[in-house]
């Protein structure tokens, strides 16, 4: 997380080995960064780029105290992938589908190669979000907000980023009533089931659907209309 007023101070492994007078190469062998009572990075758990906040880093290196940082709770600290998503409940595959909706694209910040977005603009989406209105469905005479030739492409863009994702989930990310989204999900589940169901005969349509990754629980929905159903299949193998 980048705190509020803090974009400036950010410092890359790059930037970090400049200012250290080392070669990337030494500073990869060396991990200075891993020394007792260096900065921690900013960066959250399991993050794939580090990131260090450099006013805190230059006072180690400096042998100066090292400075606390704001506490975190502003509108406007920059949260990564992983923040992100943790802050709608999600997985960040699953987020990964949610930062191209139109309502959160335009509020991507970029530092040093790292996506983040500001905490304001992911409460924003989260709390305006149609999924919290998936059990009713979509406010009567209000259309989906995804035109419906567009609706199967966005939909397996979330679909590949998270075969688990939920109805409420694509309800959220697509602001769609949940009709509409159970009856795509469905399609397009069944549809690659089937897909792959051809290029393994040998596989039944559960452990197609398992190879796939989706949830026990929409299985019945969709090996129906995936193919034949799984005691047909095992006969013809028998």
């Amino acid at each position: 997380m980048i705190r509020h007023g803090r974009k400036p101070f950010v410092r890359s492994r790059e930037q970090l080995a400049h200012e250290m007078g080392m070669a990337m190469g030494t500073f990869r062998n060396r991990r200075p960064y891993a020394a007792e009572g260096f900065p921690a990075p900013i960066s959250s758990d399991g993050a794939r780029v580090l990131l260090w906040d450099g006013e805190q880093t230059a006072a180690y290196l400096a042998g100066s105290p090292v400075p606390t940082l704001p506490a975190p709770g502003s509108p406007d600290d920059l949260l990564d992938r992983q923040e992100a998503a943790a802050e709608l409940g999600v997985s960040p595959r699953s987020w990964d589908g949610y930062k191209t909706d139109p309502r959160m694209a335009p509020h991507l910040v970029v530092v040093c190669g790292v996506e983040h977005w500001p905490r304001s603009a992911v409460h924003a989406f989260r709390d305006g979000r149609p999924g919290k209105q998936a059990a009713t469905g979509r406010p009567k005479g209000k259309p989906d907000a995804v035109p419906r030739g567009e609706l199967h492409m966005r939909v397996a863009a979330l679909l590949e980023a998270d075969p688990a994702i939920t109805i409420a989930g694509v309800c959220a990310a697509l602001g769609v009533a949940y009709a509409t989204a159970q009856r795509a999900l469905s399609e397009l589940r069944s549809e690659r089931i089937a897909l792959l169901l051809d290029a393994q005969p040998s596989l039944t349509a559960d452990q197609a659907a398992d190879t796939l990754g989706y949830p026990a629980a929409v299985r019945r929905r969709t090996r129906g209309s995936a193919g034949t159903p799984d005691n047909g299949r095992q006969k013809n193998h028998a």
